[in-house]
């Protein structure tokens, strides 16, 4: 009962979910683990669907679509959209322009983050990536991280922190302080591409 109602952790642990990488619920920024809906197959493209968007719309997609992909996978030749799925960061821009053209693909599941915090005994953060796809739907290959993975992984990452975690110090800070690859060695976790340093940065930004 201890456990359940006052767990002896260092500070306070959030858990936001959220649907899409357009992240709405600002997971990214707000909690110590988020979960933000995406996919890892390719976007799907109506092309009939793009031309009636450059046609009839009067959408210029290489100014408003293409020219604004923060990664250059996409290009128009005013027949055809073509996408390098291979360099696509997910960040919906395309998707949120032309949603009755462009879609997600279709094997979905999450990315798991961790660390993002408001300042407290540092200054704010973003989160880093954690596990780059969990699926969250059967059937599941042997490869794939699943929610019958995840109490274990929480577990590991709760026992590390609260053991060796300073008072106030919340698990982004820990991080921080300890290092992502001492930290990934403790947890059991390989380290990933995408477990990438930046930009993590000031969420608080006024323009």
């Amino acid at each position: 009962q201890d456990e359940l109602h006052r767990p002896f952790f260092p500070y306070k642990f959030k858990f936001k979910f959220s649907g899409c990488p357009n992240d709405c619920v600002a997971s990214i920024a707000r909690s110590d683990m988020s979960f933000i809906g995406t996919w890892r197959d390719d976007i799907r493209i109506d092309q009939e669907k793009v031309r009636w968007y450059a046609k009839d719309m009067n959408l210029d997609i290489n100014d408003v679509v293409v020219d604004r992909c923060p990664t250059k996978c996409m290009a128009w030749d005013g027949k055809e959209l073509k996408i390098d799925n291979s360099n696509c960061s997910r960040c919906m821009h395309c998707i949120n322009v032309m949603h009755l053209a462009l879609s997600p693909g279709k094997d979905r599941g999450c990315s798991i983050l961790i660390g993002s915090k408001a300042p407290i005994l540092e200054g704010a953060q973003l989160s880093s990536v954690l596990v780059p796809f969990m699926k969250t739907e059967p059937p599941y290959s042997e490869d794939d991280v699943t929610y019958e993975d995840l109490p274990g992984l929480i577990d590991a990452i709760w026992e590390l922190w609260g053991e060796e975690g300073k008072t106030r110090e919340r698990v982004g800070e820990f991080i921080q302080r300890i290092g992502m690859g001492n930290f990934l060695d403790a947890i059991g976790l390989d380290p990933q591409p995408e477990m990438v340093a930046h930009p993590r940065t000031n969420p608080y930004v006024f323009y």
